[in-house]
C-alpha cells in the first residue's frame, strides 16, 4: 500500500494511547490547507483546525483548538523497501506526539492509571496520506484537541515536512487524521466517565 491511499482504522480491541496497536483500513477524506509549522514543542491557537502557525509564541497546551507540535526525524528503520516511510509508522509518530502532549499538560499515563484505575485507549483512527516522507526528513507532528465528551475525546493530528527543507515553499502536509481516545477501566476495559479534573487539564490553558 503506498502513501497516496487513504486509510481508516477501527481496532478490534482498545489500544493504549501511547501504544502503536490500532490497525488501519481504507477510507477517504478531504485534504486540509497546507499549514505553517513552528519550532519544536510550540503551541498555537487555531480556528478549530489542526494546522499549526509559525507566528505564535510558545505556550502551555490545553484549550480546544490549540496545537501541540513534536519533532520527528526519519530513520532507516522507518522506511520500507521503496525507500519511503511505511504507512503504519505515521500512527506511531502520532502516538508519540499525543503522549508528549499529555505530558506537557502534566498528565503521566502510568501514574494516572495507578491513581485512578483507568486509562486512555485508542478506539478509532482515520488517516489520509498526501505525500511520502523519506530517509533523513525532519517532520513536525501535531496534536490538537478537537472534541471532548463524557468518556472520550477526539484529536486532530498532522505530519508535516519542516519548511526549511523546501526553500521558499510552505510546509508540506504528508499525513493527517483524527484519533478517538476513550477513557476506560484498566481491568475491564469498559468505558467510564472521565473525571472532571482530567477534563479540566485537557481543556484549560495553564
Amino acid at each position: 500500500m503506498n502513501e497516496e491511499q487513504d486509510a481508516k482504522g477501527r481496532n478490534a480491541g482498545p489500544a493504549a494511547a501511547g501504544s502503536s496497536e490500532p490497525a488501519a483500513e481504507e477510507s477517504t477524506g478531504a485534504a486540509s490547507p497546507l499549514p505553517q509549522p513552528g519550532p519544536q514543542g510550540r503551541l498555537c491557537r487555531t480556528a478549530g483546525a489542526a494546522a499549526p502557525s509559525g507566528g505564535s509564541e510558545p505556550r502551555e497546551a490545553g484549550s480546544v483548538g490549540e496545537t501541540f507540535q513534536w519533532p520527528v526525524r526519519i530513520y532507516w528503520e522507518d522506511t520500507d523497501a521503496g525507500g519511503i516511510v511505511f504507512y503504519a509508522n505515521y500512527l506511531k509518530f502520532f502516538e508519540r506526539s499525543r503522549t508528549e502532549w499529555l505530558r506537557s499538560l502534566g498528565i503521566e499515563q502510568q501514574e494516572l492509571k495507578d491513581r485512578t484505575g483507568c486509562m486512555f485507549v485508542v478506539t478509532e483512527t482515520t488517516l489520509r496520506y498526501h505525500r511520502p516522507a523519506r530517509l533523513d526528513d525532519q517532520l513536525t507532528v501535531t496534536a490538537s484537541l478537537f472534541e471532548t465528551g463524557r468518556a472520550s475525546m477526539i484529536l486532530k493530528q498532522q505530519a508535516l515536512l519542516k519548511p526549511e527543507q523546501i526553500t521558499g515553499r510552505p510546509a508540506a502536509l504528508l499525513c493527517e487524521g483524527t484519533i478517538r481516545i476513550g477513557w476506560v477501566d484498566a481491568a475491564s476495559l469498559q468505558p467510564r466517565r472521565m473525571p472532571a479534573s482530567i477534563l479540566h487539564s485537557l481543556t484549560t490553558r495553564r
